[in-house]
């Protein structure tokens, strides 16, 4: 038996205006997972236990079968992982976007005009964050660059609980409300001052701008937490198994659980990315042994956060047809497996950030095939009709081990 989860990162909405008063979910065309949910288990899951922030780590966490409650030390960790940093017990890592503030007001009164950036390249924000390096480091400070637009601070010796603020939460929003208060904060608010007048007038911010790019023209930093420590996915579900991601967070989170890191070329965390090739990736992975593969897809959460309605569309109609319909080619092939679709949170266009909806999950065996009808119709998947089923799923991880038991 293989077993293969496909997360579309943020893929749950709830109702868009312009969609037809339709979540993306029910506006998309998906034949693929709509054809595995009818003849498979739909439901809703609560991926974020009570009290915890609805962030793609707690939410992955859940999703990949770890109960976040007891595992969670923060997401700038898991992506420190990711990023081949060796952290020490008493570090504390941070998030460091590279954003888009407003131009020409006192550094308070800026506006949040882009957490990512335009996306900026991953070439580009190495160098900015080697200027960073340069000018701001210092005896218990360093950063580290990573992807696009997200990179890591390691403090030696740092503070924890410091009230920061995700960037992709306040945009078009003035950031002084959103900057860390209090003595223990200064020197996270003055790193992110002074970043300002680093990047502002660095030479690739100027090409950035000559070419109509938004320059990378601030550091923002949130996401602290302390050095993680995850069970053995084999240990704990005797599976063996691979993490195919674009996503540092998502990256991290296998290896700290044991599990194999697979890159994908043209993988880029957006539309862009390279959807068959993920995929494909996926059934090598499987061919040459591994039992289970998580495919994690980050492009329908991106365009939820940058509120692209359409782009949120069709991220899922893409998964459906170059990720699943790639998957089920050679699947069929074989006598059994089982597929498992699910968003890890969602991401309403309207909100632009995440919240702590129960989510839609399918979960599809080739041993154990239904035909899901309800009041005479055949069940798509989406969120509406997930909740119809009455199947609901209160603790996220516990949804692993039912995949991979029942």
């Amino acid at each position: 038996m293989k077993y293969i989860v496909i997360l579309g990162d943020g893929m749950a909405d709830i109702p868009v205006p312009e969609l037809d008063n339709k979540t993306p979910l029910q506006y998309a065309k998906k034949p693929n997972i709509d054809l595995l949910a009818q003849k498979g288990e739909l439901g809703l899951v609560k991926t974020i236990p009570t009290g915890m922030t609805p962030g793609s780590d707690v939410a992955n966490l859940s999703t990949m079968g770890f109960d976040p409650r007891l595992y969670y030390t923060g997401r700038s960790p898991l992506e420190a992982v990711s990023m081949g940093i060796k952290l020490k017990d008493s570090d504390v890592t941070l998030r460091c976007n590279l954003v888009t503030l407003s131009e020409h007001e006192e550094y308070h009164s800026k506006s949040m005009i882009d957490y990512s950036a335009g996306e900026i390249t991953t070439e580009e924000s190495k160098e900015l964050i080697g200027a960073i390096q340069e000018s701001l480091s210092g005896p218990n400070i360093s950063f580290y660059p990573g992807i696009s637009y997200r990179h890591c601070m390691v403090w030696s010796n740092g503070l924890l609980n410091l009230e920061l603020t995700p960037p992709h939460d306040i945009f078009g929003q003035i950031i002084g409300d959103f900057l860390p208060k209090g003595d223990k904060n200064r020197i996270i608010s003055e790193l992110m001052e002074k970043s300002y007048h680093v990047l502002k007038d660095h030479p690739i911010n100027q090409a950035r701008i000559a070419k109509g790019l938004s320059p990378a023209n601030s550091i923002w930093l949130w996401g602290e937490g302390k050095k993680p420590s995850l069970p053995s996915f084999e240990k704990s579900y005797g599976k063996k198994g691979s993490v195919i991601s674009a996503v540092d967070l998502i990256k991290g989170i296998g290896i700290c659980a044991g599990l194999n890191i697979v890159d994908v070329e043209g993988a880029t965390g957006n539309i862009h990315t390279n959807f068959a090739g993920k995929a494909e990736a996926a059934l090598k992975e499987l061919n040459e042994g591994q039992d289970f593969v998580y495919i994690h897809i980050e492009a329908p959460d991106e365009c939820g956060h940058n509120q692209e309605i359409f782009n949120k569309v069709k991220a899922i109609e893409l998964i459906d047809e170059l990720v699943l319909g790639t998957l089920l080619k050679e699947l069929d092939k074989q006598e059994n497996f089982r597929i498992m679709v699910l968003p890890d949170h969602a991401t309403p266009l309207e909100l632009r950030t995440h919240t702590s909806d129960p989510v839609p999950y399918l979960i599809y065996d080739t041993a154990n095939e239904n035909s899901q009808i309800i009041e005479g119709r055949a069940m798509g998947y989406d969120e509406f009709q997930a909740a119809e089923t009455g199947l609901f799923i209160d603790e996220g991880y516990d949804l692993m081990k039912r995949f991979l038991s029942k």
